[in-house]
């Protein structure tokens, strides 16, 4: 078995005894995050980072640039080093993890296609308003040098750097938050529901510039949490490249001396739709979704460290170095140190990890499969690389997100909103077994509930409850729910006379755990229970589109990110218009606080609706007594079926060529620090 395979392989590298499966505590050595994960594993190392210097006094004072920017400022085609960066007292300071680093060279790396934009949105996430430190405990300046909560928690304001600039030399100011806010924003026609990020109690925020490099969010009452949200992997803090990949316009500015030629605003309707459909568009608003984003257009001026060359929609996603970044080492040396990332298009993650075990990637994390870790390690030395380990903390790296608003087949609908109906599914699932197919035994088997250290952990019994296979309560509360008939088979028919019961589980290919094959997996499962499942692998795009229709009755994906709830919620409950598996009709209703979407029927989701738009008022103390709460109802609801994780299954499996500096032995393995940009990027090098 593979589990046994595994075992062989670390033990003839002297790994013996790598895992001790299921154990979670507190991380020994480091200032890891609350509740990080204790595998004991000579592949997990200390949890390392680089450190952001927030002293002036401390900061370089003469400047140094790549040879191939310093050709083109000789050649007079670029200012001066000093003319790009920021005044010297507002720049963006890295210490590097180990040493100051060397210029040049090409990252490799793969991609699966146009949906794998946060494969290179992770990356260049520098342009984040506010972010966090490499434990992702603490935040940090990043696009803002520093902010302000009011006493009251009312006003959040952020200090922009004097000096920054557009990649292409044009300065960012105030202006172009105002721009995304007045005419992105507001525009219905752009963004017809409100994040939820930027509202409390259902009443939304405002943006006002102070000054040329002072923005002010303010809100009708506190929102002392709204800084986690700008440093987040949230709408409004995640960054232009992201919430522009993500095509949702969220990044909280945009470069109006660009944009502005494809607004109404600033010509007319009939130009702006009639320059749409010259460039192939249907209107102008399809045309400005592109334009918008980082990876579809290499013309669009951002704030990243490197900028897209060779766009996404091609089979190879090119970057290279963004000559006015704003950021710095100590030594005065302006990041980044390399001057190209070029993403190999990979039919599908089998190719990836077939190519990153054959040494082609010099840092892959994304897509690599936990699955191969004896492949992995048996290649290290004819590859030239190291195996990493980065555990998350989430519940589940595959979970089943029930469609509660589903209702194309009204019977399906009626069943999947049964809570006895789906306790009766999660009870269906022998984890063991999926835990040792498709994790080798090391992830932790049970609910959608975060690990049980993390901050909003309810308690460990929680990981367990309705994630234990129990057929015999699993069969008697679907007798309770009504379905007592079954065909000659032993399947269960549906009470309307239509067949059996066949519910339609949609899985999507060429991510980082075989969703499909545990697809297949579970389905011979629920054999025993009577449910019969049609298996539906399909393309992220069009499954996540088929999401936004309200046409999915069950999607596995994982639950990152819901361990930090208020940060990350899409993946715990549908309260995110931007994502939301588990019924976006129900998310658009919570945005927009009833004036769109769908009210939930369930009295249960919208206690929790309700305690969750609370919570961003609370004190810090009572938000996480919420949280806790929220966690019991979300995992007793059972809106999404939990199977294994707290693993390095997401993201967490990394293969770092040997010739590569400033690489943490671990990093953090969270959505909200936007792994691996927690571990700044902008300092790698090749030795």
């Amino acid at each position: 078995m593979k589990l046994m395979r595994a075992v062989r392989v670390l033990a003839s590298l002297g790994l013996a005894g790598a895992f001790a499966m299921g154990s979670v505590g507190a991380a020994a050595q480091t200032a890891a995050p609350a509740g990080a994960p204790k595998i004991g594993s000579s592949l997990i190392g200390k949890l390392q980072g680089p450190e952001i210097i927030r002293d002036a006094k401390a900061f370089p004072k003469t400047f140094k640039e790549a040879p191939t920017l310093a050709a083109l400022v000789k050649d007079g085609k670029l200012p001066a080093v000093d003319k790009r960066l920021p005044e010297p007292s507002q720049l963006f300071v890295v210490k590097p993890l180990d040493q100051i680093g060397k210029y040049g060279g090409n990252w490799r790396r793969a991609f699966t296609g146009p949906a794998d934009h946060e494969n290179g949105n992770r990356i260049v996430s520098a342009d984040k308003i506010l972010t966090f430190d490499y434990t992702g405990t603490r935040i940090m300046p990043s696009l803002a040098r520093d902010w302000k909560v009011s006493d009251d928690g009312k006003t959040t304001t952020i200090y922009l750097r004097k000096g920054a600039k557009w990649s292409d030399g044009k300065p960012l100011t105030a202006d172009d938050f105002i721009f995304w806010y007045e005419d992105i924003y507001l525009n219905k026609n752009i963004v017809p529901t409100p994040f939820f990020e930027f509202q409390i109690d259902g009443k939304p925020g405002t943006m006002r510039k102070i000054d040329d490099y002072t923005v002010a969010f303010e809100f009708a009452e506190p929102y002392a949490f709204f800084v986690y949200q700008l440093a987040g992997s949230t709408a409004i803090g995640a960054g232009l490249a992201t919430r522009g990949a993500f095509q949702n316009w969220g990044g909280a500015y945009a470069p109006a001396h660009y944009l502005k030629q494809f607004l109404p605003k600033y010509s007319s309707e009939e130009a702006a739709n009639k320059k749409a459909k010259d460039l192939g568009f249907d209107n102008w608003v399809s045309l400005l979704r592109n334009r918008y984003s980082w990876a579809l257009n290499p013309e669009l001026p951002v704030m990243t460290p490197w900028k897209t060359v060779s766009p996404i929609n091609t089979p190879t996603w090119a970057m290279e170095r963004n000559p006015y970044f704003w950021g710095v080492d100590t030594a005065g040396n302006q990041l980044p140190y390399i001057d190209r990332i070029t993403m190999s298009l990979a039919e599908n993650a089998e190719v990836a990890n077939l190519r990153a075990i054959a040494g082609e990637y010099d840092i892959q994390e994304r897509h690599m499969h936990l699955s191969k870790l004896p492949v992995f390690l048996e290649n290290q030395k004819k590859g030239n690389y190291t195996v990493k380990l980065d555990p998350g903390l989430n519940g589940a790296d595959v979970a089943l997100h029930v469609g509660m608003a589903y209702d194309a087949d009204p019977e399906i609908g009626k069943l999947l909103r049964n809570k006895d109906f789906r306790h009766a599914l999660a009870l269906g699932i022998d984890r063991d077994q999926l835990n040792e197919a498709f994790w080798l035994g090391v992830g932790t088997a049970g609910s959608v509930a975060p690990a049980p250290d993390s901050v909003y952990s309810p308690g460990a019994e929680w990981n367990k409850k309705w994630g234990v296979l129990d057929l015999r309560q699993s069969n008697e509360l679907l007798d309770k729910v009504g379905l007592t008939k079954k065909d000659p088979e032993g399947y269960r028919l549906r009470p309307d006379g239509k067949g059996r019961v066949r519910l339609e589980m949609v899985t999507v290919g060429g991510q980082f755990v075989p969703y499909t094959q545990v697809g297949e997996m579970i389905k011979q499962q629920w054999k025993k229970i009577g449910i019969d499942v049609d298996i539906k692998e399909l393309e992220r795009n069009l499954a996540f589109t088929r999401d936004n229709n309200n046409e999915n009755q069950i999607i596995t994906w994982a639950n990152d990110g819901s361990e930090v709830l208020f940060l990350f919620p899409r993946h715990a409950l549908p309260v995110d218009a931007a994502e939301a598996h588990m019924g976006i009709a129900f998310a658009r209703w919570y945005a927009s606080k009833g004036q769109s979407g769908k009210k939930p029927d369930d009295p249960e989701m919208l206690r929790a609706f309700d305690l969750f738009r609370s919570a961003f008022g609370m004190k810090e103390e009572d938000r996480v007594k919420a949280g806790k709460e929220l966690w019991k109802i979300i995992v007793e609801q059972t809106w999404s079926i939990g199977t294994v994780g707290q693993s390095p299954a997401f993201m967490g499996v990394r293969i770092v060529k040997n010739n590569m500096g400033n690489v943490p032995d671990r990093q953090t393995n969270a959505q909200h620090v936007r792994t691996p940009y927690s571990s700044q990027p902008i300092t790698f090098y090749f030795k």
